[in-house]
């Protein structure tokens, strides 16, 4: 991504930053050549005084004569924005939407624009640790594929699939996965503090403890159910730890939720398109959609 050319960055929060961050960090793409937009000027001039980017608060002014266009606003503001990019971005520029459940057909067909890439980042990106599942339209060439993969790399992980089908469900998996472990992670810190640590100790204890595991997972090579063997002895306290667990159906209420999580990202996209075909343009994702996609 050496190349001298503009990344435009519609929407300015935290993933945004993330993208910018990678960029020029780890891609050594020029400050100069990114600019962001976004309703606030002071949050531009924040990201400007930090990564000394360019910023505005005019979104079709930021997206005209970028190659790279980075959608990463809010669902509820995306009507407010696709009127003001459609039509706005060069026939050759590639779109990269990260705004949960919008389609793909959607953003094309409100922007007339066709190469476009649909992507699901989660919230570790911001330390360069994230996981990002993609999917791109027809009209992408091999070339803007990898653009689009070179950006995904710069801060973490990236899986393309062929199906935009699997967007949902990285949604539901690892898209929403932060805040499952974040809520396991809390728990665990709390029984910490229920067995007599001081918070910091406890909180210290487990963020160490599943950092190492999740390390070891990953470098091992081996089935996850292998790890656990090597750490429960028959009778032991692993073994009395896990046997609770199980009772409690930790794996039932898991898998629960990540199904819930599923039917809510789908059920959100469908809604958004019926409404969408309804008005003629995209309207707002709305706050409650059905139970069923």
């Amino acid at each position: 991504m050496t190349e001298e050319w503009q990344a435009a960055f519609v929407g300015s929060g935290t993933m945004a930053e993330a993208m910018v961050r990678g960029l020029i960090t780890r891609a050594g793409m020029s400050p100069a050549r990114i600019v962001a937009s976004g309703p606030r000027p002071e949050r531009g001039r924040e990201l400007a005084g930090r990564y000394g980017i360019r910023h505005g608060t005019c979104n079709a002014e930021a997206a005209e004569g970028a190659k790279l266009v980075v959608l990463a606003v809010k669902p509820q503001v995306l009507p407010a924005v696709l009127p003001e990019l459609a039509g706005r971005l060069r026939p050759e520029a590639l779109l990269v939407s990260i705004v949960a459940g919008a389609r793909l057909a959607d953003l094309q067909e409100g922007l007339r624009h066709g190469p476009a890439v649909r992507a699901m980042p989660n919230t570790p990106a911001q330390i360069g640790r994230g996981m990002t599942v993609w999917t791109a339209a027809p009209q992408v060439t091999a070339s803007q594929r990898e653009m689009a993969r070179s950006l995904f790399q710069t801060f973490g992980e990236e899986e393309e699939v062929t199906e935009e089908a699997h967007l949902d469900r990285a949604t539901a998996l690892s898209g929403t996965g932060p805040a499952y472990v974040f809520l396991f992670l809390e728990a665990l810190v709390e029984a910490g503090v229920h067995l007599g640590f001081s918070r910091r100790l406890s909180e210290k204890l487990v963020l160490q403890t599943v950092a190492g595991s999740t390390a070891y997972g990953q470098e091992a090579g081996i089935h996850l159910a292998a790890l656990r063997n090597q750490v429960t002895s028959p009778g032991g306290t692993s073994a009395e730890a896990l046997y609770h667990l199980e009772k409690g159906g930790l794996r039932t209420v898991l898998a629960d939720a990540v199904w819930a999580a599923y039917r809510r990202a789908v059920a959100l996209g469908e809604a958004g398109a019926a409404a969408g075909r309804h008005t003629g343009e995209v309207v707002p994702w709305p706050s409650h959609a059905p139970s069923k996609p």
